[in-house]
């Protein structure tokens, strides 16, 4: 067996430099069991940032193991040419469980194409072309995602699509017009009705949103935000698609991100934590938006068979055990936790914020005297000592500062507790930065 030094060159030798790892030494990941990882050398870490959100109930999760292997043992793969049980199955699981009025789904492979086949269709249903989009947001690899994407690190070409306007991100910790809420009465959600007049034909087709922003650092937006927004761009001839890539099922503390604001969306998209890592996407749609496709269409892998059962029994067992109640739950006693870690810390750590199990931490020079300038080498430091210490947890941020941990829907207070131990061990190496 290849030694983690070989893995890690031949790596570095083959694929792309711009493939992002974690850590000074990344980890060669071979085995994956509830809520734990080992590498090849047979080390075990407490993984608290699953997959990118994306395991939802456990690796190795057995039931949905299970229905993978009795899947592939029946058909693998048969391409949406052709109607299958597990993609009609899944369908109708979705629509059942998805917000108000959104009654139609069509697959991806990926949650990058899932926020492109969104835009096109608020495109077509409307007839207009121009979006608004959100700095600090992030959709995807592609050229109109990385065009909806307000997050420089992430681009690697300057703007492909004309029709794009990106508004003021709802950050209250670092607020774009130098604010504070309440008192501020959410003028950054006022701010996307100026955008509207000053920079777009006044007609749009629509806005894409991630409730809490994933990549951003899991800023986590004023719950008056999206019911202002939402308003404003109905008013001017668009729709609301809500970008539940990372914030779907369950991920804070509801089924749905968007549904802390109390706004039916005229479509969501979603990804990542649908079937606890096997590749899928879709949109769930309101029927006349999806009737306004009327060119034919395929996706030869969205919509896969075996994914689409993966999916189906992880929502069955986050609906059966209710887990988006548990998210809530284990992330306030995660939160609180973080905001002891906090008080100890007070200088380092400026910010703790999020919802459910998608909680965020923001690195700072000196916060006891309001210097928010980012502390990107302290969070290096930080996953140095977490990974030492048998903790995986994840980062982003645009200045790279912001601490993502996002652990499985199912996880407990041992693990929480366990985790916030080697958090705060960690937290106490770090005093020079």
């Amino acid at each position: 067996m290849s030694s983690s030094k070989t893995i890690r060159k031949k790596h570095k030798r083959f694929l792309f430099d711009a493939v992002k790892n974690f850590y000074k030494e990344p980890v060669v990941i071979t085995d994956g069991h509830g809520f734990y990882v080992s590498d090849l050398d047979g080390k075990s870490y407490l993984d608290f940032f699953g997959g990118i959100l994306t395991v939802s109930v456990g690796h190795a999760n057995n039931e949905v193991n299970t229905a993978i292997k009795t899947q592939v043992d029946r058909l693998s793969h048969i391409s949406s040419l052709y109607p299958s049980v597990p993609v009609v199955e899944l369908a109708e699981r979705l629509v059942n469980i998805a917000p108000r009025n959104l009654k139609k789904v069509f697959f991806n492979a990926s949650g990058t194409e899932a926020d492109e086949t969104a835009v096109m269709m608020a495109q077509l249903y409307t007839g207009n072309t121009e979006i608004i989009a959100l700095r600090h947001g992030y959709s995807g690899r592609s050229l109109l995602a990385q065009s909806l994407t307000g997050h420089s690190p992430w681009r690697a070409l300057p703007s492909q699509i004309g029709s794009i306007k990106h508004a003021l991100a709802p950050y209250c910790y670092r607020c774009p017009i130098k604010m504070s809420y309440p008192k501020c009465g959410v003028a950054c959600a006022d701010d996307v009705k100026e955008l509207i007049s000053t920079t777009t034909t006044g007609k749009i087709a629509g806005m894409l949103a991630e409730p809490i922003q994933g990549v951003g650092g899991f800023i986590t937006p004023p719950k008056e935000y999206f019911k202002i927004v939402s308003e404003i761009i109905w008013e001017h001839g668009g729709v609301f698609i809500s970008d539940e890539v990372q914030t779907g099922f369950g991920r804070t503390g509801k089924m749905w991100g968007i549904n802390h604001s109390e706004v039916e969306p005229d479509m969501v998209t979603i990804a990542k934590g649908i079937a606890n890592g096997m590749p899928l996407a879709a949109i769930i749609t309101k029927k006349e938006i999806a009737d306004s496709m009327q060119k034919n269409t395929i996706s030869t892998f969205g919509g896969n068979p075996v994914s689409c059962a993966a999916s189906s029994k992880t929502i069955d067992i986050i609906k059966r055990d209710r887990l988006e109640k548990n998210a809530e739950k284990m992330g306030l006693i995660l939160i609180e936790g973080l905001k002891k870690i906090q008080a100890d810390h007070p200088k380092i750590i400026g910010d703790v914020r999020g919802s459910g199990l998608m909680v965020g931490l923001e690195l700072v020079v000196d916060e006891t005297i309001q210097d928010r300038t980012p502390n990107s080498k302290a969070v290096d430091a930080l996953m140095e000592e977490t990974k030492k210490k048998g903790l995986l947890i994840g980062r982003g941020g645009l200045y790279g500062n912001c601490v993502r941990i996002a652990p499985a829907l199912n996880i407990g207070d041992g693990e929480i507790k366990e985790a916030l131990k080697i958090l705060s061990e960690s937290f106490k190496s770090l005093e020079k930065y």
